[in-house]
């Protein structure tokens, strides 16, 4: 099976998943707006990258996709949130995400809040539940472990400094570590979980999880450069979303200019794939994800 039909099996995988979770919600009394509002959010687009990172780091480790599919979608449910929540007027205020309108364009903020608030309780409820893998010592693992990659040291932290640097400016002039630091928490934190939750539900040594740690860490800087590049240079019509919206804020494009963050996306290519080293021939797919990343052009 070939890179970009794994990633489709792994894109329908949660998808289906994602909807029996809310046609349960639709059965169990919950509104049926709000419902309504939780689909528009989360089915029907994206390339489901971070969920995909989950099943194919679990493989690694013989632990077979429909045992790995509830952290996948809970690691999903969580970045659709943050996508909301990003979108909502106080914070980004944009109108179009996945080639869709936003959430609160589609319904309305208050509405938007809520659907963000309701995701981060699914995908916590993905991960404890009864359908979730392995002992309750794995399960509280993960439950930890993405708390942290969603907390004030990961998408929320990150999401303040980003805010803090657009709407109060500051650091006044932030340097490239500024930047770096702002998006291994707001990007990164989640996709370095993405890529390790498959090395917690395979029960990996040290040395195994430590190496998908270090992987997860350099795709998700390489995943933000090379989208801070296609904001300056892509196309919304491909994208599915608003180009050249992050103009106004500090990324590693502005700071260094567009040579030499391609250099730096070069690095990163590099060093993500030697990282997978430890695992041999098995992490070829892992290793195409990074090439994947690096030439995407939506």
């Amino acid at each position: 099976m070939s890179f970009s039909q794994r990633l489709e099996r792994a894109a329908r995988l949660v998808e289906a998943q994602l909807a029996r979770i809310l046609d349960i919600a639709a059965t169990e009394g919950v509104p049926s707006r709000l419902v309504t509002a939780l689909r528009h959010a989360t089915l029907g687009g994206g390339k489901r990258l971070r969920p995909f990172l989950v099943l194919e780091s679990a493989s690694l480790f013989r632990v077979p996709p429909e045992a790995a599919l509830p952290t996948a979608a809970a690691v999903e449910c969580m970045h659709c949130y943050s996508l909301v929540h990003d979108d909502l007027p106080a914070m980004d205020n944009d109108d179009l995400r996945r080639g869709q309108p936003t959430v609160h364009k589609a319904f309305d903020e208050w509405t938007a809040i809520l659907v963000g608030d309701a995701l981060q309780a699914v995908a916590f409820s993905q991960l404890a539940g009864p359908q979730a893998y392995g002992d309750a010592a794995t399960r509280s693992e993960l439950v930890h472990g993405l708390a942290l990659a969603a907390g004030l040291g990961g998408l929320v932290g990150g999401q303040y400094l980003d805010l803090e640097a657009d709407k109060l400016g500051l650091p006044a002039q932030p340097t490239a570590a500024d930047v770096e630091r702002l998006q291994a928490m707001k990007t990164g934190a989640l996709i370095r979980f993405a890529c390790e939750a498959g090395a917690i539900l395979g029960r990996a040594d040290a040395a195994g999880r430590q190496a998908l740690a270090q992987y997860g860490t350099l795709l998700g800087s390489a995943f933000q450069i090379a989208d801070d590049l296609l904001d300056v240079e892509g196309e919304a019509a491909v994208m599915g979303k608003a180009a050249q919206k992050d103009l106004r804020k500090a990324t590693l494009v502005s700071v260094l200019g567009v040579e030499e963050a391609k250099l730096r996306l070069a690095r990163l290519e590099a060093e993500a794939i030697e990282a997978l080293r430890p695992f041999g021939d098995d992490a070829e797919v892992l290793r195409d994800a990074v090439r994947f990343v690096v030439q995407r052009r939506a």
